[in-house]
């Protein structure tokens, strides 16, 4: 099979032809149909998650066919849990002390084909083709994770309007809020789609908008939009931290913390976060914005994100 590998971190993806994979017990052996980009995937690339799987095949927003029975099912972040300790059996798989994840310890989805555990798997939508549920399992599954920890917020503020956020964007409108989006300043593109999905404000992410914020979730990797949306939360408020990655946060005046706002952070994902999120996909009509590239050009795919010339997600298709 042709996959893009990932040899060490900081060296470009090698297209190579490796043997299909074998499942081992309760695996599936899963034909790709399209994986898109996460910035997680760019964060390994770059070595800012330390001891990835080397050689490695990148990509956990993965949608396939399953060998023999042509199933179609979506693989995401988390491979597999162990299930036995305190935090799986306490209802926090999400923070397993032994988690294998897609596209880290286990090999991904920019190939033709992956496998995966049964247990682990999700059913995409019917409405969404190929292409369009790539990225609900990821930003879509991330992004509800933390918009479920940003609590019963009216007006909430999202801070990196990428690919996660085009998606929570529009969940957050269906349930009755006010979104406020945030963006790199002069971003007029990404500005314009969050308006289109419902946001009832877009500016740069150092903008002061127009009302006191009840929540802010920040998407984009950068530290130093902690202080500046712990500044636009009221009292009580919460700031929700969504990547696995972030630049350092500069040190802030205590007075921006006091009167009980909080700072989060949110880890990984549970199966019952992806079983509840899709559900909620489906009942809202989610629409997905996606850039198309072929397998071979992942290496582009990376570099647009990186640059910030991705409106939504990029999707690779074997």
């Amino acid at each position: 099979m042709r996959a893009m590998v990932l040899t060490e971190p900081g060296r470009p993806l090698e297209e190579r032809d490796l043997p299909v994979p074998e499942p081992g017990l309760g695996e599936l052996l899963i034909r790709v149909s399209a994986c898109a980009v996460c910035r997680t995937d760019l964060h390994i690339f770059d070595g800012e998650l330390p001891d990835p799987k080397l050689p490695l095949v990148l990509g956990h927003q993965i949608v396939g066919r399953v060998e023999g029975s042509g199933e179609r099912v979506g693989v995401p972040w988390l491979g597999w849990a162990d299930g036995e300790c305190r935090y799986c059996r306490s209802g926090r798989e999400n923070l397993c002390e032994r988690p294998q994840f897609t596209g880290f310890h286990r090999d991904g989805g920019y190939a033709e084909y992956v496998v995966a555990h049964e247990d682990f798997c999700h059913t995409p939508p019917e409405d969404y083709d190929d292409v369009a549920a790539t990225p609900l399992l990821c930003a879509g599954l991330i992004g509800f994770r933390a918009l479920r920890l940003a609590g019963d917020a009216a007006r909430l503020g999202l801070y990196g309007f990428g690919s996660s956020a085009h998606i929570v964007a529009q969940v957050a409108h269906w349930q009755g809020r006010s979104v406020y989006a945030f963006t790199r300043r002069g971003d007029a593109e990404a500005q314009q789609l969050a308006r289109s999905l419902g946001a009832v404000w877009a500016g740069a992410s150092e903008d002061v908008p127009p009302a006191t914020l009840d929540a802010a979730i920040i998407y984009a990797p950068v530290g130093a939009l902690v202080p500046l949306a712990l500044r636009a939360v009221r009292k009580g408020g919460r700031v929700v931290c969504a990547g696995i990655h972030m630049s350092d946060i500069p040190s802030f005046p205590y007075s921006i913390l006091w009167q009980e706002r909080q700072l989060v952070s949110v880890a990984n994902l549970t199966r019952q976060d992806g079983i509840d999120f899709l559900k909620v996909a489906a009942q809202a009509n989610i629409t997905t914005h996606t850039t198309v590239f072929p397998l071979e050009r992942a290496n582009e795919a990376l570099a647009q994100l990186r640059e910030g010339k991705l409106v939504g997600a990029a999707v690779l298709r074997p």
